[in-house]
């Protein structure tokens, strides 16, 4: 089987390889999908992308002319493709729901203890030469912070084990609370989280046109004054602007961020200056620095979710052509008429 691998780094080449335990022939394309090398993978048999991939109707229509029945994401998401078209055009979507938590987790955990203790504001002072001690500065100690947990499925509930772990009550809204969170969360109303903790660490999916811009104006007003809001899930949850007035209000005392909203237009580039960032709204966050704490989308980029994301999705490869489907919980959209042909396409 050739597959066309779209999106991988450099440094992750070497990992592709040494984990290719079914020696399938891949095409290590180190460029995000987009309209322009969707042509790279006419000689494939399947596609693996990554999220900030255009797997739009008409990329995958293109795959689709190519004899490409299989387009699987290494991610968890898939707010990226567009499923109604794939499931038209019998294209199989299958992504990697279950690789290491702790990866994402770690992230949103150092980045609201980083705010909360104000060491971004404290290590650019003293870059600036100040050494002074700032009233800003003043912070409580994280066995007396109440943190709350705005989505408690596997990477929050492990996030929230991690402040248990520091004497931190731990408070979690989520309509389905599972055992393994209960452990470590007191599952509270959306109001009462929101209202009451010094910490809010975002861990929901995003559904468009369901929940964009969840974290509001409306949202915001109901935290705590004084708040650190922490946003590791999607980008289009989040009304930047809104967020960016209520730290420039104080209302909220920092932001921190692995995701933005135009993503696609800016993650993966490196830009002369702040002007040619291609959005006003990331720009007006970007001022707020160092209150405001802004990563590349880096939360899954750690050895053992990488090495998860790679092996499982070659799983699903393999469980597709033996098979004929992958893991139902893998499984997002299913076309085992257009399998069939693609199983016979690589038989040939």
């Amino acid at each position: 089987m050739r597959i066309a691998c779209y999106g991988v780094r450099p440094l992750e080449r070497s990992y592709f390889e040494k984990l290719n335990k079914y020696d399938y022939d891949l095409k290590l394309i180190p460029e995000y999908l987009n309209r322009e090398n969707v042509t790279q993978a006419k000689d494939c048999d399947a596609v693996l992308v990554r999220g900030n991939c255009l797997c739009d109707r008409t990329n995958l229509q293109q795959f689709k002319d190519y004899g490409i029945s299989w387009v699987f994401t290494r991610s968890v998401g898939v707010d990226h493709f567009d499923l109604e078209a794939a499931k038209d055009l019998g294209i199989s979507v299958a992504r990697v729901p279950n690789y290491s938590p702790y990866a994402v987790a770690n992230l949103a955990f150092t980045l609201g203890l980083t705010l909360s203790r104000h060491v971004g504001e404290a290590a650019h002072h003293v870059h600036e030469q100040d050494f002074g001690m700032h009233p800003d500065y003043f912070a409580t100690e994280f066995n007396r912070l109440k943190v709350g947990i705005y989505g408690a499925g596997k990477i929050g509930a492990v996030e929230g084990k991690m402040w248990k772990g520091l004497g931190a009550e731990v408070y979690a809204y989520d309509p389905y609370p599972s055992d393994f969170a209960k452990q470590y969360c007191t599952f509270v109303s959306e109001e009462d989280l929101l209202a009451t903790c010094d910490i809010v660490s975002v861990h929901v999916p995003y559904f468009p046109g369901k929940n964009d811009k969840l974290i509001n104006a409306d949202f915001i007003g109901k935290m705590k004054e004084g708040a650190v809001l922490v946003n590791t899930a999607r980008g289009e949850l989040a009304d930047e602007a809104a967020i960016a007035a209520a730290v420039s209000s104080n209302h909220l005392s920092g932001y921190g961020a692995d995701v933005i909203s135009s993503e696609k237009k800016i993650m993966g580039h490196n830009f002369d200056c702040e002007s040619d960032v291609p959005d006003q709204e990331v720009q007006s966050l970007m001022d707020l620095y160092p209150r405001v704490l802004l990563t590349p989308h880096m939360g899954s980029f750690t050895e053992p979710a990488l090495e998860d994301m790679i092996s499982l999705s070659f799983n699903n490869f393999h469980n597709m052509a033996t098979a004929g489907a992958v893991d139902a919980r893998n499984e997002v959209v299913a076309a085992p008429e257009s399998s069939s042909s693609a199983s016979e396409k690589l038989r040939a």
